[in-house]
């Protein structure tokens, strides 16, 4: 069951207690252990600008947060191919600043050597967008290098263990077997199904003019196929070529060349070798990307907690913020039992039933909310409160 974050602001005026850590203690009772483990998410107080720079810093997180959300996504999907989808050894690479992404998480620390807090919303918006980019374009790159090296390295390793109609024939044909340096003669390698290789030698003299008569010689076979040399008249080879693909027979393009089985070997270990050296330089750089670009999100959840909760609840900065561990199942009973005490903060923003319960709003408060440049955007609904959920691939 995949472990849900749900990060939620609350004025401190919805508690007996204006002491913060009683305040938590009153939520935990709220969310109850059932549904989740409720811990303190400490929060700076930031730079304030004017209102209709808070509605569009507010907008602005939105989209920023989504594009994290991406980039997060994609790392751990490029982790996850590169380990073979290897859980164990996925968990040791999935480490931010050094400790396992959960502790991370949940003992979160604002990073203000990285992101000083006496810099301005929007300066702080700016440069965790630059980093998101940084990190994207890096992992993209180093994965897309080790993608290319891989699929090298497959079609060179399917040229040495494929059947005859597609492996090398370096290593296969003895040179001595074929016409070489002749101006009318010039020999021809058909990988033929050895089902049918009587059929072959029965007919291949008379295929095209001018074939060689009892130029036919078997150069090996497998499980599937046999290969023959067949000698032509260069002026007939295309017809004779052409026939041999009608009768899905597979001629096999070769040119001897002294020392070509040795070269092949050489391509071979060297590409196999550059193969584990970029599979070494993507892993780090993937356990890079993982910790950045999960450190980035969070720092933009928590200035998008904080704007909406200025926009929301204004000043002083009088909330408590409080980080619940739940899981997707329970994330639904959670929210149920948040909006069981805290839906009054949405004022006519929700309508109730006959019973008194809540209703969802409709679509035209949505519209309004997003318009204020509040809890919206794509896969968020409009809620009483400050809340958001997280949930890491």
């Amino acid at each position: 069951m995949s472990t849900k974050y749900a990060l939620l602001s609350l004025p401190l005026g919805v508690f007996d207690s204006s002491d913060r850590d009683d305040a938590i203690s009153g939520l935990s009772a709220t969310v109850s252990p059932d549904n989740g483990s409720v811990g303190p998410f400490r929060i700076p107080d930031f730079k304030i600008g004017t209102l209709d720079a808070l509605v569009q810093q507010a907008d602005d997180l939105a989209k920023l947060e989504a594009s994290c959300q991406a980039v997060v996504a994609k790392v751990g999907d490029s982790l996850r191919q590169l380990l073979n989808n290897d859980e164990e050894r996925l968990a040791s690479y999935k480490m931010v600043n050094d400790k396992p992404t959960d502790q991370y998480i949940r003992g979160f620390s604002w990073n203000k050597i990285r992101y000083r807090a006496d810099k301005s919303l929007g300066e702080l918006l700016d440069t965790l967008q630059k980093e998101l980019v940084t990190v994207d374009n890096d992992v993209k790159t180093k994965f897309n290098q080790y993608n290319s090296v891989k699929t090298n390295l497959a079609a060179l390793q399917r040229r040495q263990t494929g059947n005859l109609a597609t492996k090398s024939l370096t290593p296969i044909v003895d040179p001595r077997l074929l016409v070489q340096d002749s101006e009318f003669i010039e020999t021809h390698l058909i990988a033929v199904p050895t089902n049918v290789k009587k059929d072959f030698i029965k007919t291949y003299e008379t295929l095209s003019p001018m074939v060689v008569p009892r130029s036919a010689v078997e150069v090996d076979h497998d499980d599937e196929f046999t290969l023959f040399t067949a000698a032509t008249f260069k002026k007939h080879s295309p017809d004779f070529i052409h026939k041999c693909r009608e009768q899905k027979w597979t001629p096999r393009q070769y040119t001897y060349v002294q020392g070509g089985r040795e070269e092949e070997q050489r391509e071979l270990d060297r590409v196999t070798n550059e193969e584990r050296k970029v599979c070494g330089e993507a892993l780090r750089m993937g356990r890079t990307g993982w910790s950045e670009s999960v450190m980035v999100w969070i720092h933009v959840l928590t200035l998008r907690v904080f704007v909406e909760a200025v926009l929301r609840y204004g000043l002083p900065l009088d909330y408590v913020t409080a980080l619940v561990k739940t899981t997707s199942k329970l994330a639904p009973k959670l929210k149920s039992a948040l909006d069981s005490n805290y839906s009054y903060l949405g004022g006519n923003a929700f309508g109730r039933d006959k019973r008194g319960r809540v209703t969802k709003d409709d679509a035209a408060m949505t519209s309004e909310m997003a318009a204020a440049g509040l809890g919206t955007g794509e896969g968020h609904e409009y809620t009483a409160y400050v809340y958001y959920e997280l949930e890491l691939p």
